[in-house]
C-alpha cells in the first residue's frame, strides 16, 4: 500500500537571511548605499559637542502622535535646529518664512545651530561633498549648488538623545517632504555606542526570488554615517533597544565641570544633518482635503532602477486628529509642480 504524499510545491521557498553585523567602513560600503567614517571630528571638538548637546537635551521633547485609535510617544527625546541661512542664498530670512510641519502639526520656529554645532558641521559638509564627488548622481537629485559652490550643504539638523538601553526608534524611512527625492543625510554619533539597523524593502516583483537582509552597524563615538541617495527609497532604519551597553567615558572634561576623570555617560547623541531643498519649500507642499500639508513618500515596493521611481503626496493629518485623516493621494510630478533643477535636466558636468 503506497503512502499518499502531498505533491511538491510549484514554488520554491525563499530562504531567510541571517542578520549581518557590519563592523567597519568597507563592510558598510559593500552591503549598503551608506558610507561610514570614523573619528570625523577632532577629538576635543567631538567631546565639546557631546557635552553641549547633552546639556541641551534635558529640555528636548518626546514626540507624540495618533496611531490608529491611541496616542503613542516616541521612545527617545528629540529637537530640531536650522542654520542661519539655507546654504543656497546668503540671507537669514528663510527661517521666518519656513513653516514646517511634522507628524501632522505645525512646528515651533527652530533654534539656530549652536556655535559648536556650526563648527562641527563644516567637517561633516567637507566629508559629504568628498564622498558625493565619487558617486554617480541620480536623475531627481537636486542639481543646484550651495552658496560656496558645494554639491551638498546642511541647513537643518534633527537631534536625538538615546538615554540608557531602552530608548530607541522603530523601523522607518525619513519623510521626503522637504528633502525631495534621493536625499543625502549625514548622521553623526556622539557618546555611547549604539546599533544602527538597516533593512531593505524588497520590491514586490522580487519577493519570490529573495528575502530582505538586516544589517547591524555599531556606531561608536565620533563616527559619521552618510546615507547616500537611494537609502531612503530602498531601506528602512532603526535604533533598537539593547540589553546592555558600554558607558561612554569622555577624554576631556566638561567646560564647566573640570573634574577628571570625567563622569561616564549612558547617552548617545545623534545629529542628522540634512539639506532642505529650495524647490521643496513649505509653501510649495500640496495640502490634503483636511487642509493640512501632505507628506512625500517613495513608492518603495515598486521601485525600479533609480530612473523611473515614483513618489506620492499623501495625507498625514491623522497623526494629530485622533487618527482621522482623509484619503488624499497624489503622484508627485516634478515638472508640473515646477521643481528643480535636477540632475536629469542639466549637463554632465553636474553629475
Amino acid at each position: 500500500m503506497s503512502v499518499l504524499r502531498q505533491p511538491p510545491s510549484s514554488t520554491r521557498s525563499v530562504p531567510r537571511l541571517l542578520p549581518l553585523t557590519l563592523t567597519n567602513p568597507p563592510m558598510v560600503a559593500q552591503h549598503t548605499p551608506c558610507t561610514m567614517h570614523l573619528s570625523i571630528l577632532p577629538p576635543e571638538l567631538a567631546c565639546k559637542l557631546f557635552y553641549s548637546m547633552l546639556d541641551l537635551s534635558r529640555s528636548w521633547k518626546r514626540n507624540k502622535w495618533w496611531l490608529f485609535d491611541r496616542v503613542v510617544e516616541s521612545p527617545h527625546r528629540t529637537s530640531f535646529y536650522a542654520r542661519k541661512t539655507d546654504g543656497v542664498e546668503s540671507n537669514n530670512s528663510w527661517q521666518e518664512a519656513a513653516q514646517y510641519w511634522y507628524n501632522g502639526r505645525q512646528t515651533d520656529p527652530p533654534d539656530v545651530f549652536p556655535d559648536v554645532m556650526e563648527e562641527a558641521c563644516l567637517y561633516v559638509e567637507n566629508m559629504v561633498n568628498r564622498e558625493m564627488h565619487k558617486r554617480p548622481r541620480l536623475p531627481l537629485e537636486w542639481a543646484g549648488r550651495g552658496s560656496e559652490g558645494q554639491i551638498w550643504r546642511a541647513n537643518v539638523a534633527a537631534s536625538n538623545c538615546y538615554e540608557g538601553t531602552k530608548d530607541s526608534v522603530g523601523f522607518h524611512s525619513d519623510h521626503l517632504t522637504y528633502l525631495g527625492p534621493y536625499p543625502t543625510i549625514a548622521s553623526l554619533s556622539l557618546g555611547t555606542t549604539r546599533i544602527f539597523r538597516l533593512r531593505e524593502v524588497v520590491p514586490s516583483e522580487e519577493t519570490h526570488s529573495r528575502r530582505a537582509q538586516t544589517f547591524n552597524i555599531p556606531l561608536p563615538h565620533n563616527s559619521l554615517v552618510i546615507m547616500h541617495a537611494s537609502t531612503q527609497e530602498k531601506f528602512k532604519h532603526s535604533v533598537p533597544p539593547q540589553s546592555t551597553l558600554d558607558l561612554y567615558r569622555p577624554l576631556f572634561p566638561h567646560q564647566s565641570r573640570l573634574e577628571y576623570p570625567s563622569e561616564p555617560s549612558n547617552c548617545r547623541i545623534n545629529i542628522t544633518f540634512r539639506f532642505y531643498r529650495p524647490d521643496f519649500r513649505p509653501q510649495s507642499i500640496p495640502r490634503c482635503n483636511c487642509g493640512v500639508p501632505t507628506i512625500l513618500r517613495p513608492d518603495m515596493k515598486n521601485r525600479h532602477d533609480g530612473q523611473t521611481d515614483k513618489y506620492w503626496w499623501t495625507c498625514y493629518a491623522g497623526a494629530q486628529k485622533e487618527g482621522k485623516g482623509c484619503s488624499f493621494w497624489q503622484v508627485m510630478d516634478m515638472k508640473a509642480e515646477g521643481r528643480g533643477p535636477t540632475i536629469s535636466g542639466v549637463g554632465s558636468n553636474e553629475r
